[in-house]
């Protein structure tokens, strides 16, 4: 699977495989490679999008409305807009998952600005990066 672009920020690496404007804005389709003891910064649903991930290597734990799922490689897990998630890689090895939203309307653009504001030295700024979330179809939830 080659990526067309790469954003890496704190601990993690999204690899776009298909943007948007390739699938008649249907889906958008991106590797995430997530380092050993790493989390996403913010649970947080999606407003307009519906989101599918696939297990490619290792063990990633997801959180979905509460409950704690283990994706590993084959498994699959649909997460429909609205239902909060967040996931983490409570391992010592590198993991990697494939996600696919749809419609496609989530670009490589909110990962930019996001790894700006988390690459940018100490604690990320949480109202930035909240208000990033925002702008792009993500509502962050209180953890």
């Amino acid at each position: 699977m080659e990526s067309k672009e790469i954003v890496k920020f704190g601990g993690m690496e999204v690899n776009f495989c298909l943007d948007a404007p390739e699938t008649n804005y249907q889906i958008t389709m991106f590797k995430v490679v997530v380092m050993p003891n790493t989390r996403m910064p913010a649970p947080h649903y999606h407003e307009s999008f519906d989101e599918t991930v696939y297990g490619l290597k290792g063990t990633t734990t997801f959180t979905v409305a509460g409950s704690p799922v283990e994706i590993g490689e084959g498994d699959g897990l649909f997460i429909p807009r609205g239902v909060v998630h967040g996931f983490e890689n409570k391992t010592q090895e590198i993991i990697e998952f494939l996600a696919i939203v749809n419609p496609g309307v989530f670009r490589p653009v909110y990962f930019k600005e996001i790894a700006e504001i988390i690459n940018a030295g100490g604690p990320p700024d949480m109202q930035k990066l909240w208000a990033v979330m925002q702008r792009h179809g993500l509502v962050p939830v209180m953890g």
